[in-house]
């Protein structure tokens, strides 16, 4: 299982954008579906983008048209470009293959927080 990494994270203005960065240790080539996920204080972390290896992605109701999710192979690095940031989306930003997210026993990273003021 690769190690994966997220960095990006920061204080911005509400309208104001960010893009984080998922570096893995190894390959995530062979990797399906890798997906953004985000947990807000007090909150169950969810889902906010996935893409597949083949390029498809699918996002959470409210970041459609705001988030972009894209992945790098080569670069073993998965990115969420996240724009017209609302203080809704303030959170804790983590990165995971979908198969070890949806494991109840799955590893995560430190993840990388995201605040927004109004």
């Amino acid at each position: 299982q690769v190690q994966l990494v997220e960095s990006g994270g920061g204080l911005v203005q509400a309208g104001g954008s960010l893009r984080l960065s998922c570096t893995a240790s190894g390959s995530i080539f062979s990797i399906n579906v890798m997906g953004w996920y985000r947990q807000a204080p007090g909150k169950h972390r969810g889902l906010v983008a996935a893409i597949t290896s083949g390029g498809s992605t699918n996002y959470a109701d409210s970041v459609k048209g705001r988030f972009t999710i894209s992945r790098d192979n080569a670069k073993n690095t998965v990115y969420l470009q996240m724009n017209s940031l609302k203080p809704e989306d303030t959170a804790v930003y983590y990165c995971n293959d979908w198969v070890v997210a949806t494991n109840p026993f799955g590893s995560w990273g430190q993840g990388t927080q995201v605040t927004v003021s109004s």
